[in-house]
């Protein structure tokens, strides 16, 4: 078994754990640019002691590299746990984050997001680069 066998991908318009990836089609080479990562954009997410996203991690693969290089790791820490009990507690993350990044050449952004009950999930965007 590889690890890359462990994870899934859908349409995230159709699965709520799918990482949605919102960032531009073309940029500039060299300009700053957001990405913005998220999970349950159309279908929400659970966000539950019991049932939650953990993390998202973003990668940015060039065209032609061998390699991906990690762009963001976002942790989303806090579920409503509590001393009182699960579900009790005062403050939830959600799986939102933003980044600004630059890049030279076209490539592809890759998410990954981890769903404490039902594993890793990932999707992808090409990115072109204009000059």
């Amino acid at each position: 078994m590889k690890f890359g066998d462990t994870i899934q991908a859908a349409d995230w318009k159709k699965e709520k754990h799918i990482p949605v990836i919102e960032a531009p089609e073309a940029v500039k080479a060299g300009a700053p640019f957001n990405v913005t990562v998220s999970v349950g954009k159309e279908i929400p997410h659970p966000n539950t002691t019991e049932h939650h996203i953990r993390w998202i991690d973003v990668y940015f693969k060039p065209d032609g590299d061998k390699f991906s290089y990690q762009i963001g790791h976002f942790d989303f820490s806090a579920h409503g746990e509590s001393v009182k009990g699960a579900n009790e507690g005062p403050a939830h993350t959600h799986p939102f984050a933003v980044s600004s990044l630059t890049i030279e050449g076209p490539g592809t952004l890759v998410a990954l997001s981890f769903c404490n009950i039902h594993g890793l999930w990932e999707s992808s965007k090409e990115i072109k680069v204009t000059e």
